[in-house]
């Protein structure tokens, strides 16, 4: 049976060290957690099944493995120990039978985003970064289509435009909006997704203070801050904000104290099949995210090699595997068009609409 395996970390190190090993969750500190985390191997977490492709009726097993370091080790901590500790969670999925592995939230980011990785092990690896930038565009545009918002129009912000997904997400928005903001903190990188945005046609704003949004109409927000960024003050009235970050770029505040915004959840799939991944995520059953699903997607058509890798990013790579989805395994579904029967118009932005669009927030995979 083709199959797969997918990297996932603790996030909220209590509450996801829980998920899987309650005692010790509830007995340690958080901080005592993050910095034992240091000295824990990786560990299996969960057996994957029934996923299975509508189009052909191909079946995939897979399964999650752990990688033990929080987003706060993996920042701080020498990125030679960090690569040490990814590789190890690859050998472990591999000795699974693992035949392709997927780089989950953090571990798809540090050092230069999975090329090193993929070097020193004997199994392709992918980020998922493709699939998540195809997901996130489709869910702006159903968003902003539904807060009838015109894209030919308005003004779009892209925070973490200078990541992988931020910068191939800005030029394909640059298609799409006259007008971009994009925030990031490294300047160089910022001039140079700025140019490729500007040859799409769009003028183009730059900066790495936040607040610059409060002048957007929509938000694709895809920072590695590792911490909510995006406050209540930061948003325009009536705005719309894909988070695709994770951890999450918008405060909880904002869904408390904005009725007036839709904050959307980008990068969520709901997988073909009978799908039991034998772990909670938090999410709603049957859905993944998208980097999950560029992963299982690849396993399904028998696809083993490294897809995704590195932090330039192609708009052809995106277009390619929405396609490929698309067409050979179809079934896949965005969260965004499950919500349809939502009600959307300019006068019903409540928190009722947030709810439909956007799952109640919940923390990442442990």
């Amino acid at each position: 049976m083709d199959n797969f395996a997918f990297i996932i970390h603790p996030i909220d190190p209590k509450r996801d060290v829980q998920r899987k090993f309650p005692a010790l969750g509830k007995a340690l500190p958080a901080s005592a957690i993050d910095f034992f985390s240091r000295f824990f191997p990786p560990v299996y977490i969960s057996h994957v099944t029934g996923a299975r492709s509508a189009a052909q009726g191909h079946e995939i097993e897979g399964w999650f493995v752990a990688c033990p370091f929080t987003p706060q080790r993996m920042m701080t901590l020498p990125v030679e120990t960090v690569y040490a500790k990814i590789v190890k969670t690859v050998r472990l999925a591999r000795s699974r039978g693992a035949r392709l592995v997927g780089l989950g939230a953090y571990t798809s980011v540090v050092g230069d985003a999975g090329i090193t990785i993929s070097r020193r092990v004997d199994v392709p690896v992918t980020t998922g970064d493709s699939y998540t930038v195809a997901m996130a565009d489709a869910a702006v545009r159903e968003a902003a289509r539904r807060m009838e918002i015109d894209l030919g129009r308005a003004t779009v912000a892209v925070v973490g435009a200078t990541g992988a997904i931020g910068a191939v997400g800005a030029e394909l928005l640059a298609r799409r909006a006259p007008q971009l903001i994009l925030i990031g903190r490294r300047a160089d990188r910022l001039l140079r997704v700025k140019a490729q945005c500007e040859a799409a046609g769009a003028e183009v704003q730059v900066g790495a203070d936040v607040a610059a949004i409060r002048q957007a109409d929509v938000i694709l927000a895809v920072s590695s801050a590792g911490d909510a960024i995006i406050a209540p003050h930061h948003l325009k009235p009536g705005a719309v904000v894909c988070d695709v970050a994770r951890p999450r770029d918008v405060s909880r505040r904002v869904v408390e104290e904005r009725g007036d915004v839709l904050v959307v959840e980008g990068g969520l799939v709901e997988v073909p099949g009978e799908v039991d991944f034998h772990f909670d995520f938090g999410l709603p059953p049957k859905m993944a995210f998208a980097c999950m699903a560029e992963t299982m997607a690849l396993a399904m058509e028998g696809r083993y090699e490294s897809y995704t890798l590195g932090k330039d990013l192609t708009i052809a790579q995106v277009e390619a595997i929405d396609a490929s989805v698309a067409g050979t395994a179809s079934g896949w579904v965005d969260f965004v068009r499950l919500s349809a029967q939502s009600r959307t118009s300019r006068s019903s932005r409540s928190s009722a609409t947030r709810t439909l669009l956007a799952p109640p927030p919940a923390p990442p995979p442990f």
